[in-house]
């Protein structure tokens, strides 16, 4: 694959960026994608490796050494046919991917993997250029209709697979526009809202139904939807956020990311009226030290904060991994993102006990310092906390980033669906009958199934769903698994 020796003969290119100083004076991308020549370079650096372990790293099993030679030898068109083979939505997963599929990567024995994502971005971003990605209308139709719930990437992924296998397919949204935590989640830094809007010309020239402000199960009742609908997809999502209870937890100031986020959004978007919840002048404090509360970082830094502060109850990870160890799984290390580089100071293993007010509104927080050691009866790590370490951090908005714990639960009690131990809906993913839930003709994908997750499972299932009912309303299905 690619050049024999170019693993040998060339060096990992990273894509450029914007100096941080400029970007946060603006939500735009600030990540531009490889030149041609650049993007061959990296493609001639795959290896012959014999086992593509970065295909088993790739939750969608993109067939990445046959795009990186197609790449190298400068035939992009086909290395778009082979990228979009396995994933519906390659400039969401080239933008916003963590790329497990680099961790797993032969080259990255040595630290320095083949630039996957880097890739993968340019070979989408020249397809649009280029006007390739044109809509691919089913030649027939079943007369069988289906709804899905829920427009983010699982949603998106199955709606556009059943309607190429020729089903009407509507897609129901809650929110007033299409693209789940794509649109009101990801912040436009990282991924701008355009590219969701023309994938949804293509879905609507494929045959898909847009039907936004839809609160499916409520309105309309899960009852009218399984009346009107040969079959319903439930991919939406994983929303009920990990919370803190502790004293103080009521007080102005505190909230959730999530309540954060989508506002800036819309802002960006033009809304008017948007709630002013702005971290402008304010001390900010993040309590979560995953991708939402990077985002909160990021969107804090643009808005304007006095400092961001942000604090992971984990202890700090390795900066680098033991690969003898990990490889080719993916490893706990120090991780830091964009925003992090933008402004940000970092602290680990800290519980924070309380929060503390003055008429009402938060002003500082109570934390303190803690220790992870091994129970020696379960061997299951237990934290405790260090004595005389408890200190108070100043704060004005404080953001709750700590993950998202289920979906909401009254979506799954509307179509009685049976839920798993963590409350997600529960459909096996192997077998007979897989994603389907106990209720006949309901299914299930994405986060909304297997619980908080990535952007690149959530493509996987929604595909891998409309196989499945594909299968259920014909009997056999051509689409690919």
């Amino acid at each position: 694959m690619g050049k024999v020796t170019g693993f040998l003969e060339y060096q990992r290119l990273a894509e450029t960026a914007e100096p941080a100083r400029e970007r946060v004076k603006h939500y735009h991308e600030f990540v531009a994608h490889l030149s041609d020549q650049d993007a061959s370079v990296q493609g001639a650096r795959c290896m012959d490796c014999g086992i593509p372990f970065c295909m088993s790293g790739c939750p969608v099993n993109n067939i990445i050494p046959d795009w990186n030679d197609l790449v190298y030898k400068q035939n992009w068109q086909q290395a778009l046919e082979v990228l979009h083979s396995t994933n519906n939505f390659p400039e969401f997963t080239g933008r916003i991917c963590p790329a497990p599929c680099e961790e797993a990567c032969t080259l990255n024995i040595n630290n320095d993997p083949v630039g996957i994502k880097s890739i993968e971005h340019a070979i989408i971003d020249k397809g649009w250029e280029m006007g390739w990605v044109a809509p691919q209308p089913s030649g027939r139709r079943t007369g069988r209709r289906v709804a899905v719930v829920g427009s983010g990437p699982a949603g998106l992924a199955c709606a556009q697979q059943l309607a190429r296998a020729g089903h009407a397919v509507v897609v129901f949204e809650k929110n007033d526009r299409i693209g789940g935590l794509l649109r009101y989640g990801i912040p436009d830094f990282k991924m701008e809202k355009s590219l969701i809007d023309r994938r949804m010309e293509q879905m609507r020239a494929e045959g898909v139904e847009f039907r936004v402000n839809q609160h499916a199960g409520e309105k309309p009742a899960a009852k009218d939807l399984l009346k009107e609908f040969d079959a319903v997809a439930l991919t939406g999502g994983a929303e009920q956020p990990r919370d803190l209870p502790i004293p103080g937890r009521d007080l102005d100031g505190v909230h959730f990311a999530m309540d954060f986020l989508p506002l800036q959004n819309r802002r960006v978007a033009g809304d008017k009226k948007v709630r002013e919840l702005l971290a402008t002048g304010k001390q900010v404090v993040v309590i979560g030290g995953g991708d939402t509360g990077s985002d909160c970082v990021g969107t804090s830094n643009r808005q304007g904060a006095r400092s961001v502060a942000q604090f992971e109850l984990l202890p700090q990870p390795p900066e680098h991994e033991n690969k003898p160890l990990t490889w080719p799984d993916w490893p706990v290390k120090l991780r830091s993102s964009s925003s992090h580089e933008e402004g940000c100071s970092r602290d680990w293993a800290v519980t924070t006990k309380s929060f503390r007010g003055e008429s009402g509104k938060v002003k500082a927080l109570v934390a303190a310092r803690v220790e992870w050691k091994a129970d020696p009866a379960s061997g299951q790590m237990k934290m405790t906390e260090v004595p005389g370490s408890e200190f108070e951090m100043p704060a004005d908005l404080v953001l709750l980033a700590m993950g998202f714990v289920s979906p909401v639960q009254k979506m799954l009690d509307a179509f009685g669906v049976e839920k798993d131990a963590r409350g997600n809906a529960k459909a096996a993913t192997e077998g007979a009958g897989c994603y389907a839930t106990s209720v006949a003709k309901v299914y299930a994908a994405g986060d909304m199934r297997r619980g908080q997750s990535l952007v690149v499972w959530a493509i996987r299932e929604g595909r891998q769903c409309a196989r499945a009912v594909d299968e259920f309303l014909m009997g056999s299905s051509e689409l690919p698994r």
